[in-house]
């Protein structure tokens, strides 16, 4: 840790409780040994001081030393520059090729968001397939590699594995939904399901999220009033 880091105060992360952007600097602070606190606001009723210190007015806010940082990219970013261990590649090109498979997870994240917001099945279909197009570009970037290992980059946790743990976990619970399984999403992606379990498995990206995670992310996917909350609905009548 640089010694910038190490005199900084305490830090504060301004988070909501399912947000996987918020998950992301939460990932970064836990690798880096960052101590933090977390205080989680409600989205759907921001009080005004969040709105105070986010001017887009979303989640999440790191604030240090008497400033508030907002994106989560820039908070990473920040967060790399000042403490150790690095998470980006030294290698100028290697470093930009990390950042814009950062950008395609950030693609992902608006894909699930389309799947699980689907008004009806054949929409719920094509959005799966949309997915599953998705995970397949990625399947296809893990390999064949050079470098062994269980990460993007083989050996070495990165900033592309801090994006997609919060990806991968939406999916511990959907997963789990009914018939989920029929829509093949991980269908012929070894490489992928390999990566994704590694991710599960870090103590950074466990930690990232409360214990109740995954009967809040429950709750709202069937209050989206979808048809995968039908689905949701059909199974628990």
């Amino acid at each position: 840790m640089s010694a910038e880091a190490a005199g900084a105060p305490a830090l504060t992360l301004v988070s909501h409780a399912l947000c996987p952007y918020v998950q992301r600097v939460a990932i970064v602070l836990h690798e880096k040994g960052l101590a933090f606190e977390r205080r989680t606001i409600d989205l759907a009723h921001k009080p005004d001081w969040f709105l105070a210190i986010s001017p887009l007015g979303k989640t999440p806010v790191l604030q240090v030393r008497g400033q508030s940082l907002f994106e989560s990219a820039v908070i990473c970013e920040y967060l790399d520059e000042v403490a150790m261990p690095m998470l980006h590649p030294q290698d100028p090109l290697q470093r930009a090729r990390h950042r814009a498979w950062m950008e395609f997870g950030s693609t992902v994240l608006n894909t699930i968001g389309a799947f699980y917001a689907a008004p009806d099945e054949a929409t719920l279909q094509a959005r799966a397939q949309d997915l599953r197009s998705r995970f397949a570009q990625v399947e296809e970037a893990l390999g064949p590699r050079s470098a062994p290992g269980p990460y993007f980059a083989g050996a070495d946790f990165g900033m592309v594995d801090v994006v997609f743990g919060p990806v991968f976990r939406y999916f511990d619970v959907i997963d789990t939904l009914p018939g989920v399984d029929d829509l093949g999403l991980w269908q012929g992606l070894p490489r992928v399901l390999h990566w994704r379990a590694a991710l599960a498995a870090r103590a950074s990206v466990q930690q990232a999220v409360r214990a109740d995670y995954a009967e809040g992310l429950r709750v709202f996917l069937r209050a989206r009033n979808s048809a995968l909350s039908r689905r949701m609905e059909a199974v628990a009548v």
